[in-house]
């Protein structure tokens, strides 16, 4: 059976389109943002709080000011990760499982990330959706629940919980890719030929493949994720990973997304904004 977190991290890791990767280093605060932040979460896991690489400004900066107690963070105010986990990082700073799943995710894009666990990098995946639209709905006024992917103890309830909502969030991107036309078997059989690099299995594999093959179906998209606002603006934020934007159609997708998942103009805005990608 295939195991849906694992292959969301591996999806966000390895990069759906040519800008994937860059948009998830803008999330995680930039280059220099993530340097920091594999240094700092190092440090969360090992229980130190001294570190020098803190300038970095994304998530290490305001990890370095919650966990030495500082005033110096920039807060909400940063973009990147830093500004996204602002209202959650008092709970991040205990939780082991999520930071060092961040840490995974941010080490696996500076170096290729052989040395990570696909399901921390999963983990780290789940993370940084749920932290990115827990930020945007409070930018626009929204009360989110704080996101179970964050939580120091998950139930095997909610394990499941993450579990199925990794697979519609898998299933939301490889939708999303089909936003100019269906995606033919070379671009197919590239992505796959990147997933395998980072140790994609059968069951994922064909699971990928079969979603692929199928026509779009944004309205069955819409329906699954449309059952609370969390997952809405995680679907949205994982879309936004996968394709370019820069056609009419992939815009035109993402519009009509939005709007069947009753996501405010200003969450969208955000997570464009923290994605580094220009809102239409």
């Amino acid at each position: 059976m295939a195991n849906f977190t694992d292959l969301l991290g591996t999806l966000i890791k390895a990069g759906m389109s040519p800008s994937s990767v860059d948009r998830t280093t803008s999330a995680l605060g930039g280059r220099d943002g993530l340097g920091a932040l594999t240094d700092l979460l190092g440090q969360v896991m090992g229980g130190s709080r001294q570190s020098g690489a803190a300038a970095g400004g994304g998530l290490g900066d305001l990890l370095g000011s919650v966990l030495g107690g500082g005033a110096g963070a920039r807060g909400g105010a940063g973009s990147g990760l830093g500004g996204v986990l602002g209202s959650v990082l008092g709970s991040l700073a205990n939780n082991r499982s999520a930071a060092g799943g961040l840490g995974a995710l941010a080490g696996a894009i500076l170096g290729g990330g052989r040395g990570a666990t696909r399901g921390a990098v999963g983990g780290g995946g789940l993370a940084l959706l749920a932290s990115l639209a827990f930020a945007a709905l409070q930018k626009a006024g929204r009360q989110p629940q704080m996101p179970t992917a964050l939580m120091e103890e998950e139930t095997p309830e909610q394990q499941q919980q993450l579990e199925a909502q990794a697979q519609i969030i898998v299933r939301a991107m490889i939708n999303a890719a089909k936003a100019d036309g269906q995606i033919d078997e070379a671009e197919v059989q590239k992505i796959i030929g990147r997933l395998d690099d980072n140790g994609l299995t059968e069951e994922e594999k064909n699971f990928f493949l079969v979603e692929a093959r199928k026509p779009m179906d944004l309205q069955g998209i819409i329906a699954e994720a449309a059952v609370s606002q969390e997952l809405a603006a995680e679907v949205y934020a994982a879309s936004l990973l996968a394709i370019e934007v820069d056609t009419p159609a992939e815009q035109q997708y993402l519009q009509q997304l939005a709007e069947g998942l009753g996501l405010p103009a200003e969450a969208v805005a955000h997570i464009h904004a923290t994605l580094g990608v220009q809102a239409a």
